[in-house]
């Protein structure tokens, strides 16, 4: 009988496993047909190689000032100048190269963040979705109690009170983002807690953490990948809200909600100071949309069902 036990859970194992490279190559195929999922990937790839190689492409320091070259136009105006491709702000900073400096912090924050507020989320989803009962009760509400907030003025209140810090910036997502983790991750183990190979770990005699972090746990990077994607699409825009606000980095660090501040007294005169990274901001939303979206139908069994 234990023989038997053994072999059903080893062969849903190998189950789990033709799974995912089943799903491997089905991405492959669907992103080579998905235009728009390659379209996402190359907008943040992009983003990407900017935020990495920023120091060898900024063609200026970004807090390097220039008071005679102050408020200068792009290149392509008849009043600019190509040595400040996209302009100068009412400093005289270069606007290209603080754009490239700002894709660091947006980037940092939204990947930092994520994978703070996913591994708690992950963890405390796990627990209550497989123990159920009182603890479930317990994490779920307090899950709801912060997910009732509104988000955006519950962020801005915790920013005023903690002060204007990277750091900070990170822990207020990461921690205000849990939660949504936390609900998914639940609903996916109380799925999975039925299913055939799970019932075979327990009956081969499996403890609760093996089931979780061996058997629970690969199955959720699935749904959680597609949901990081949105999430730091979100922090991304949050952020810049909060530099917007100025609740975020200080105003010596090159961020995209600064660079937006900064140029807020100057929409109607000098329009590009807070063009261009409300450009980004909205070119990187966008590709990691479109990047979501893509990884959402190729990690959902029943699209990937109705479209073989």
């Amino acid at each position: 009988m234990a023989t038997k036990e053994r072999t059903q859970t080893a062969d849903s194992m190998l189950d789990v496993e033709q799974t995912f490279r089943d799903r491997l190559a089905y991405a492959g195929r669907f992103l080579w047909r998905d235009r728009s999922g390659v379209i996402g990937l190359l907008m943040f790839l992009i983003v990407v190689f900017a935020a990495v190689f920023a120091p060898l492409i900024a063609p200026y320091e970004p807090l390097e000032q220039n008071l005679r070259a102050a408020k200068m136009p792009p290149a392509w105006d008849a009043e600019g100048s190509w040595e400040h491709a996209l302009g100068t702000d009412n400093l005289g900073r270069d606007l290209l190269s603080r754009l490239l400096y700002g894709a660091r912090v947006s980037l940092t924050v939204g990947f930092f963040g994520v994978l703070i507020a996913a591994s708690l989320g992950m963890v405390f989803g796990a627990i209550a979705g497989y123990v159920g009962g009182r603890v479930d009760t317990l994490i779920m509400a307090v899950v709801n109690l912060v997910l009732s907030l509104p988000y955006l003025l519950f962020v801005v209140v915790i920013a005023s009170i903690l002060g204007r810090s990277l750091i900070n910036v990170i822990l207020i997502f990461g921690i205000t983002d849990a939660p949504i983790f936390a609900r998914v991750t639940r609903g996916e183990v109380l799925r999975m807690r039925e299913s055939g190979y799970v019932e075979s770990a327990i009956s081969a005699g499996a403890g609760t953490g093996r089931i979780i972090f061996d058997h629970i746990m690969p199955n959720l990077i699935g749904p959680l990948l597609t949901l990081a994607t949105f999430e730091m699409s979100r922090m991304i825009f949050y952020e810049a809200g909060l530099g917007f606000l100025g609740l975020s980095v200080p105003p010596s660090v090159p961020s995209w909600g600064n660079m937006l501040e900064a140029g807020r007294k100057y929409l109607t005169s000098y329009p590009w100071i807070a063009l261009w990274p409300g450009l980004a901001i909205m070119w990187t939303s966008l590709g990691m949309n479109l990047l979501g979206d893509w990884l959402r139908d190729v990690l959902d069994p029943r699209l990937r069902r109705a479209r073989k």
